[in-house]
């Protein structure tokens, strides 16, 4: 299963066009206790493939119930503002 970034609200990144990323793929990374998009780069510059939604590239949250092998398994992810930037909505915490 590939997930997608159902929607990106950081309207400044450069991969963003109406809401849709257009990176190729993402990576979710971020610090304890939240996930940050690691891709979002605000350069002014329009980047990214026209006609493509971005998928999750590698998931650097292993504590993420979303997360088996370092791969997001939720259907779609929401990203949007956070403790970064950019933050992926979707993450849950694991229970201990």
């Amino acid at each position: 299963m590939t997930s997608h970034v159902h929607d990106c609200t950081i309207t400044n990144c450069s991969f963003n066009d109406h809401t849709e990323c257009h990176a190729g793929a993402i990576t979710v990374a971020g610090g304890e206790n939240h996930a940050a998009c690691a891709t979002f780069i605000d350069t002014g510059v329009h980047g990214g493939l026209p006609k493509v939604v971005a998928s999750i590239g590698a998931c650097q949250r292993a504590e993420c119930t979303h997360n088996d092998h370092l791969m997001c398994q939720a259907p779609s992810i929401r990203v949007g503002p956070g403790a970064d930037n950019a933050d992926c909505l979707t993450y849950e915490h694991r229970p201990a």
